[in-house]
């Protein structure tokens, strides 16, 4: 997992999610501003941008990944059966994952592809999806993209290997939390904090 976004209080995102507000909560995205202003991000417009520690973590976020992971709400906002087949997600014709992306859902549909990633709508449990991911990435690693729910699932499957949460310094009070505290996880990981001169504080979890 890397480069997910949570604030202080440990949420990572609204549960009023909509076509018009993808995160669910009105100030989520306030959480994502620290990648948004390095050079390396990949939707940038204008040159310029920040270097440093942010920049380094935005960069890496496609490094040796072979294929993603998400679940069905950070695909898109829908619930239930499909109804709409011609909307294809947030990310327009060219999705910034550029692998494989397996999207978890109770409700599969025919696989589709934009540019060069490919989306598969499956069903199962996590450790069965994380299979198809792997074989997928043909030796290299799956990520885990979220949102929250998928994150917890994993966890508690025990499936994740390696883990960078970017806090922010701001509080939500609402929403879907993925955590109290991060030392939460210290039974399972270890933990470095890495605070950076944006004000968000990198978490970088690996296994015992």
């Amino acid at each position: 997992m890397q480069n997910f976004n949570v604030s202080a209080d440990g949420i990572g995102a609204g549960e009023d999610q909509t076509m018009d507000s993808p995160f669910g909560h009105p100030g989520a995205g306030s959480l994502f501003a620290w990648c948004g202003a390095t050079a390396s991000w990949p939707n940038r417009t204008e040159p310029g941008g920040t270097r440093g520690l942010d920049d380094y973590f935005t960069r890496d976020f496609a490094h040796g990944i072979g294929a993603e992971i998400m679940g069905r709400n950070k695909f898109g906002p829908q619930r239930g059966p499909w109804r709409d087949h011609e909307w294809r997600g947030w990310w327009g014709d060219e999705p910034p994952f550029r692998t494989p992306v397996f999207v978890l859902t109770h409700h599969e549909r025919p696989s589709f592809t934009l540019s060069d990633t490919t989306f598969h709508f499956v069903g199962g449990d996590p450790a069965r999806v994380f299979e198809q991911a792997k074989e997928a990435a043909q030796g290299l690693d799956v990520r885990l993209g979220g949102g929250v729910s998928t994150i917890r699932q994993f966890l508690d499957a025990d499936l994740v290997d390696t883990m960078h949460v970017a806090v922010s310094p701001v509080r939500l009070g609402t929403g879907l939390r993925l955590w109290e505290s991060p030392q939460e996880l210290l039974d399972r990981f270890h933990l470095d904090v890495v605070p950076s001169p944006s004000g968000v504080t990198h978490h970088l979890f690996w296994r015992r």
